[in-house]
């Protein structure tokens, strides 16, 4: 079978298959949408993906990725379909949400509190699209294995807890995701975009997402009166030095052909008006691609903090603490031939104006893991969510788009998650492909 009927295949297997399930696929988006489960707790998500995924007839394992270090409980889902001799794909969905209030005003928004790892009660919202990808995950589990017929090889769906705090796919590798099951040739993924419009596709060969990583600072001082700071050794003064410097290692250290950032997002220190306190507590991001810039940015960041505080007079008993590695992700690197493979697949469904290259982001995914250092091919690409109108008012108007983690984010769930099956299942009927397909 031939490139061109395939393409006529997958367009035909849409019209059959897909259309006729989006009033039921966007009932299990507004109840994904509503009922949100934070990371660690996806219980009820991933009981639900497991029945869908269970009654179109794959062989289903529930409870993997527990992973004592994140405190996560193991609500992990793999389920396996095995459709004759060929290669194996692997397509991710993400389960989890977000600690945010939902101010959308859909009246399918989120109310549910949940009970954060702290022990705090928080709010809970799928803003970063998850509940699309997995309607999109399950709509296409179902284009594919009602219609076995046309593809041969082995079709893995894997349902992954806790992406937003970067630990599930590391948790899930822990439980043995490519040694109890079948190894991917390929790994697919789709994640929503808010920067695209409903109904378009977009890709990016090689580094697509960055590498992130969470730095805890404690710049120590010598507490006092703040009448008298001369008596004093000033933690917050020495905290301001050190954000300031630190912005020039970008700037002035990381080679201005590659890419980096490095962010503070939180400082603590003191109790009162007057008094010096005896620590300031700084809780930084770094961004990156390449290792060799994460390992230059962490090494100038202890560089920097130290440098400063022996410059201040402090002892050695008390320099600067700092701590990485509790909260890390991989750069996504989406393999080259593999991106170029599925680019025509992709125009031949959906058009070539409906599918375009974008640039690589500073944002992180733990999709990362699935083809990193393995041997496995793996790419994710963005599937559009910004509502039509809206986009014409962000164009003509400037009017500022929801970003991912906006607690007014709202995507055109009903455009965009045909388009998501209909881009997921034209890749994956691609992948399928035998030699000779591929040759005709």
């Amino acid at each position: 079978m031939g490139g061109m009927n395939l393409a006529i295949l997958a367009l035909l297997l849409m019209a059959q298959t897909v259309t006729p399930d989006m009033p039921s696929l966007l009932e299990t988006y507004r109840h994904l949408h509503a009922n949100p489960e934070l990371s660690g707790q996806e219980q009820q998500t991933a009981r639900l993906v497991a029945q869908e995924l269970r009654q179109l007839g794959f062989e289903v394992t529930e409870g993997l990725g527990q992973y004592d270090r994140a405190g996560l409980k193991g609500y992990g889902i793999v389920g396996v379909l095995k459709n004759g001799q060929g290669p194996v794909v692997l397509i991710r969905t993400d389960l989890d949400a977000l600690p945010i209030e939902e101010k959308t005003g859909l009246p399918f928004a989120s109310k549910v509190k949940a009970t954060s790892p702290a022990g705090e009660q928080v709010s809970a919202m799928h803003a970063c699209g998850h509940d699309v990808h997995m309607t999109s995950f399950l709509g296409t589990a179902k284009a594919l294995s009602e219609n076995r017929k046309n593809w041969q090889g082995t079709l893995v769906m894997v349902g992954q807890p806790a992406e937003e705090i970067g630990a599930g796919a590391r948790a899930l590798f822990k439980d043995g995701l490519y040694t109890r099951f079948p190894k991917p040739d390929f790994a697919l993924a789709l994640h929503t975009s808010a920067q695209l419009e409903s109904g378009k596709i977009g890709y990016c060969p090689e580094f697509a997402l960055a590498g992130v990583e969470s730095v805890d600072v404690t710049i120590k001082g010598k507490g006092g009166h703040g009448a008298y700071p001369h008596t004093a050794k000033d933690p917050i003064v020495l905290a301001a030095q050190f954000i300031l410097a630190i912005q020039t290692i970008i700037s002035r250290e990381v080679p201005p052909i590659d890419s980096g950032v490095v962010t503070v997002g939180s400082i603590h220190g003191g109790t009162k008006h007057n008094i010096i306190p005896d620590e300031v507590k700084l809780q930084l991001t770094i961004r990156y691609y390449k290792p060799e810039i994460r390992t230059l940015i962490l090494a100038s960041i202890e560089r920097i903090a130290k440098g400063l505080a022996t410059a201040a007079g402090m002892p050695d008993s008390a320099q600067p603490i700092v701590k990485y590695g509790t909260e890390f992700n991989a750069a996504t690197f989406n393999d080259p031939e593999l991106t170029k493979r599925l680019v025509p697949a992709w125009q031949r469904e959906l058009g070539e104006a409906q599918v375009t290259r974008v640039d690589p982001v500073m944002g992180a995914e733990d999709f990362a893991y699935y083809s990193k250092d393995n041997g496995v091919k793996g790419c994710i690409f963005w599937l559009g969510g910004i509502p039509a109108a809206l986009m014409s008012e962000h164009r003509t108007q400037g009017k500022p788009l929801p970003s991912l983690h906006s607690s007014d984010l709202a995507p055109d769930a009903e455009k965009a998650i045909p388009i998501g099956i209909r881009a997921m299942v034209a890749a994956a009927l691609e992948l399928f492909k035998k030699p000779a397909d591929k040759a005709n």
